[in-house]
């Protein structure tokens, strides 16, 4: 699988200094660098038939078909697309035109990720979005009727300047514009930005976790009885809708990671970074360099993410890796400190895999911890 992070978006940010909508050249370079990486990396990833395909970071609905185009064209020749393969485009609403949405169906893209966070305004200008919760209601349908059958929409809980109604509102809509996916996250105050000021001043109380759990139960309850699977902490799929994308990462499989800041792994033990500035990563790669970091995992450290990433599902861990790739020194800490965990109740095996019960999810990656080698 290959995820292309596109490192545009509508204003400045702290890593490039340059604003899109007045650096066309500086786009013009970005794109032929990601180009330069995708040739460069051919041969990093070992299956040659490619089963999904992601355009996400930033806001890659800026770019246009044509660009769009010419990135998949590369790709293409060095790798076969499988005829299920899903290939995916993050976007916001206000850039899913009718023209938009056709040409990218001519191009493959069978599903949208549509940030759309909430479809009441009050939320979206505390979360600083550009479009409005009719925009965002618009997209969706727009998006189904241009023949894109699965989609998924992004909701954040927890707002402060909304109540309770207004998510069950949030929720209600979601439900009747049909969308096979939902992610959902919890509003944090992220340093450097509005939301944050706004609470030191005291001008707004930082979200309530209690209000944040309330809310992420009752979601679980409405989608899991409108015939969602809630089938990783944040995410829930109709039948078949399943993002096969994130599950390969949950699944901790191999994938390449292509643009600024964009990570790959090789399923080994191997991950590597590509530079976050886009600067360094411009200047790099117009040097025929490659602009990445890497670190090869310890035991441990495998063993630790293999936890935490698949406690975060609903199909757990598959036990029988502690026979085949870890050590008895780690199974032994593992046996310690799961035993404890099972006991309570935080934790339950059964058909050879390791689970957190759902009504403990609001808590999986402190239960995860509690289990890690340090």
């Amino acid at each position: 699988m290959v995820y292309i992070h596109i490192p545009f978006c509508r204003q400045k940010c702290s890593y490039c200094n340059f604003h899109f909508s007045t650096s066309l050249r500086w786009k013009e370079q970005m794109l032929l660098a990601i180009r330069r990486e995708i040739e460069l990396r051919a041969g990093e990833l070992n299956a040659k038939v490619l089963p999904s395909l992601y355009f996400g970071g930033g806001t890659p609905s800026l770019l246009s078909v044509s660009e769009m185009g010419g990135l998949m064209e590369v790709l293409q020749r060095y790798y076969d697309f499988s005829d299920t393969a899903e290939i995916t485009l993050e976007a916001n609403p206000e850039d899913l035109s009718t023209d938009f949405l056709k040409g990218l169906v001519s191009l493959g893209v069978n599903r949208l990720s549509v940030g759309i966070q909430s479809f009441f305004d009050e939320d979206l200008k505390l979360m600083n979005r550009s479009h409005s919760g009719q925009q965002a209601e618009a997209a969706v349908k727009r998006s189904q009727d241009a023949g894109i059958e699965n989609l998924s929409i992004d909701l954040i809980y927890g707002s402060p300047v909304s109540d309770f109604s207004q998510w069950e509102a949030n929720l209600d809509r979601a439900v009747a514009l049909e969308v096979p996916h939902v992610s959902s996250y919890a509003l944090t105050v992220e340093p450097r930005t509005a939301l944050q000021a706004w609470v030191q001043k005291g001008r707004l109380q930082a979200p309530s976790e209690g209000t944040q759990n309330r809310q992420f139960f009752h979601m679980v309850d409405v989608l899991t009885r409108e015939g969602f699977e809630h089938y990783e902490i944040s995410n829930f799929a109709k039948k078949g809708f399943r993002s096969r994308h994130n599950s390969a990462y949950w699944n901790y499989e191999p994938y390449l990671g292509i643009g600024p800041s964009a990570h790959s792994y090789d399923g080994e033990g191997r991950r590597s970074w590509n530079v976050a500035n886009n600067a360094h990563y411009l200047k790099a790669l117009s040097a025929g360099e490659l602009p990445l970091e890497q670190e090869f995992l310890s035991e441990k450290d495998r063993y630790n993410e293999w936890l935490m990433i698949g406690l975060r599902t609903a199909d757990g861990v598959d036990l029988s890796l502690l026979d085949t790739a870890f050590s008895e020194e780690i199974r032994r800490h593992y046996r310690k400190e799961a035993g404890r965990k099972l006991e309570a109740g935080l934790l339950t095996e059964a058909q050879g895999r390791l689970r957190i019960p759902s009504r403990h999810w609001f808590m999986a990656d402190g239960i995860a911890s509690d289990l890690f080698v340090l």
